[in-house]
């Protein structure tokens, strides 16, 4: 316990202090000054800022959001500056025979003892770990894998060698390989690891920027062609709106029914190789940057379907059906760009809530929460994860 040198401060300053110039947060009885550490902070300050001011124990363990290893609890520590008396530690201090045992802070053994019978802690709780993933926190995804350690410890895949013919020579169960392709990995600071090992290895990677490059001039000139047959820019604006608006039931029915068929999947080596290309790999390796977007020949496959049952459905107008697949196209360079931002940059206070929701997907529960433009069909489906609770004292 540290000595009584530090100040007592009062829970109206503590609360005070939650901007980017002065931002504190207490566990129990302390306060932090994390000010200096908002623009460190792996998943952005503002995350961080949504806190300020508030008591971040609960948070700080929950192992359904936002759970913090061993090491980030040290680093707290170290930023100490004081206490502070909350509205339980003064009940507490009122209600006890002895409340010279807790007041000043910090408290002594006893007035410890006290303070956690009635719900009030002062010590940063004990690392969790999600079974599920075996991650404490989406800082994690920062951890390089030593790949030989890896490899010999799960006997799974070797990252420094090709993984697809692995996945497909492995002999894997299919209950295995669920289990170890959904628990991440990083591969040399974010670099790709080997995919096919020969000529078709740059065809599996794709920078986000190529996404629109390919894809808003084809959605440009299709939505210029149903104008054009439609005569009436209200009329073609409402069946791309449409579109656009299928978009995102078709985004989470193929998250779910597509990406996630995990139970359904077959238990031999073609489901399970099918399954590592498709979205296996990237929860294997969420953070490479060159397989999250999907590449444009993937795309062309799975959107020529979606084409011919926009014509289908509006098989009374050309161009209404063409303007309804554009909308619906535009909806996809969206969430290619939006899961892309979500893992690999700072986003706008707006965005905040989004990217916590699905890195809660990837690290915590990647059995829920399929949307990832919005959670809007999650709630209808119950499929929401849990959200994040915070504590405010």
């Amino acid at each position: 316990m540290p000595g009584r040198t530090l100040p007592t401060i009062t829970s109206t300053d503590v609360a005070s202090r939650k901007t980017a110039a002065s931002c504190y947060v207490t566990v129990g009885t302390k306060v932090y000054d994390v000010t200096g550490f908002l623009d460190a902070h792996p998943g952005g300050g503002e995350l961080i800022l949504e806190y300020g001011g508030k008591d971040v124990a609960e948070i700080m363990d929950d192992q359904l959001s936002h759970a913090h290893s061993d090491s980030a609890k040290e680093m707290l520590d170290e930023m100490l500056i004081g206490f502070v008396a909350t509205a339980p530690v003064m009940k507490t201090a009122v209600q006890s025979e002895k409340p010279e045992n807790i007041l000043p802070l910090p408290p002594n053994n006893e007035g410890m003892r006290e303070l956690r019978e009635n719900g009030v802690t002062g010590e940063p709780p004990r690392d969790q770990v999600c079974a599920a993933t075996g991650m404490s926190s989406a800082a994690d995804l920062s951890k390089e894998t030593d790949a030989n350690a890896d490899y010999h410890a799960h006997k799974f895949l070797d990252l420094d060698k090709p993984l697809l013919m692995q996945v497909w020579h492995g002999g894997f169960s299919k209950d295995f390989y669920l289990e170890q392709v959904h628990r991440p990995r990083h591969y040399k600071g974010g670099k790709s690891a080997p995919l096919f090992g020969n000529f078709l290895e740059p065809l599996s990677k794709t920078p986000w920027y190529v996404i629109p490059i390919v894809w808003l001039p084809p959605v440009a000139y299709g939505s210029f062609l149903a104008y054009q047959g439609l005569q009436s820019f209200l009329q073609t604006l409402l069946y791309w709106l449409t579109g656009l608006g299928l978009w995102t039931l078709i985004e989470y029915g193929m998250h779910r029914g597509l990406f996630h068929v995990d139970k359904y999947l077959p238990d031999n080596r073609v489901g399970l190789t099918a399954h590592f290309l498709l979205h296996g790999i990237h929860h294997y390796l969420p953070m490479d940057k060159l397989r999250l977007v999907m590449p444009p020949t993937l795309f062309v496959a799975l959107a020529t379907p979606f084409y011919k049952l926009a014509h289908t459905i509006f098989y009374w107008d050309w161009y209404a059906a063409t303007a309804v697949f554009c909308g619906g196209i535009f909806g996809y360079i969206c969430y290619d760009l939006t899961h892309y931002f979500l893992h690999h940059k700072t986003l706008p206070s707006f965005y905040q809530d989004l990217k916590k929701y699905h890195l809660q997907h990837h690290y915590k529960d990647f059995e829920n929460g399929f949307g990832v433009t919005s959670r809007f069909w999650d709630r209808v489906f119950g499929t929401e994860l849990a959200p994040l609770r915070q504590k405010v004292d």
